[in-house]
Parts: C-alpha cells; structure tokens; sequence
C-alpha cells in the first residue's frame, strides 16, 4: 500500500476522539464500543476503497466483479457495525486513495493489502470483546479472508500465504493504515 501524500490526520487520532479508555483485563460494553468503532473505520476504509477503485481504476474481467462483490460486502459490515454501534457509532471520516486506484496492478496490490490488514486486525481483537461482539465479528472476519485469497488468487498468488493468520495488534495495525495517507480525518 503506498501513501498518498501527506496532510492524513492519523487513523489513531481519528479513533481516538471521544471513545471510551477502559481498562486493560477483561472485556466490557465501553471497550466492545472502541473495537467495534475500530472495525468500523477499517471497514468504511475497504468500502471506499472499493468504491473509488470502480470508478477510477479502469477496472474489468474478474477484477471488477471482485471490487463489485467486495464493495458490497464492505457496505453491508459496515452497516452491520453502524447498527451494533446505533449512536455510539463514529463519524464516516473521509479518505483519498491516490496512486492506489490509479490501476488495476495498483488497486490488486492494496487489495490484498488492506483485506490482509482487516483479518489480522480482527484477529488480534477477538480475544479483547464480549461473546456476542465476537460471534459478530467472526462473520466478517471470515469474509474478508475469503476476500483476500480471491484477489490473491487474482494475482496468481497462493490464496493464503501460510498456514494461519497472523494477529496484529490496534498499534500495529494503526501504523499500516497511517503510512497509507488514506485516512484524511
């Protein structure tokens, strides 16, 4: 995933603002509140995506239908997420993809990239929220690692690249999606 230039405010920045800090052990409805808030930028981050690489990309073939298809995914897990939030939900930020829907080659690259990033950042979530959050969270996260060994397969790439997912944490994750420049508020 490359930058897209500067002026980004930072994805934590933006996650930060106004959601609860609960503490560290154990699972609650404030902390559920600042994962799912958390899920719901990543996935309105995949859904715009999607959206722009449509319209400016030159997309076609099987690239196309899978930007269709994912973007609608995208959409409905984040009107899942809205809806599990009701008015604890954040605000859409805005976001700008640059050189990343310039092309097809372009879009594949981050693709896999950002589906890559949204398992491993569910992943590394699962064992911090409630039962319930977390049977909700592991439909999407299932969807969006089938959605990241189509577009590998897309790329003639082995549709998992090892044997199990790697989780990463909210700081490592954040810090990709920082270096994008994606996230413009």
């Amino acid at each position: 995933m490359g930058a897209a230039g500067g002026g980004a405010l930072a994805l934590g920045s933006v996650l930060a603002a106004g959601v609860p800090r609960p503490g560290l052990s154990g699972t609650s409805h404030s902390r559920d509140v600042e994962i799912l808030n958390y899920a719901l930028v990543l996935e309105e981050l995949t859904a715009a995506f999607y959206q722009q690489a449509l319209a400016k990309a030159g997309l076609s073939g099987e690239l196309r239908e899978f930007a269709q298809v994912a973007g609608g995914h995208e959409r409905e897990h984040v009107k899942l997420l809205r809806k599990a939030l009701g008015p604890n939900a954040r605000k859409v930020p805005k976001f700008a993809f640059g050189k990343a829907v310039s092309s097809p080659k372009q879009f594949a690259a981050t693709a896999v990239a950002l589906e890559e990033l949204a398992v491993a950042a569910y992943n590394g979530q699962a064992a911090n929220v409630s039962k319930p959050v977390l049977q909700a969270a592991a439909g999407i996260v299932s969807v969006d690692a089938r959605h990241a060994a189509w577009i590998r397969a897309i790329q003639d790439k082995r549709p998992s690249s090892q044997a199990t997912d790697v989780a990463k944490t909210r700081q490592q994750v954040l810090r990709e999606v920082d270096r994008t420049g994606f996230v413009r508020s």
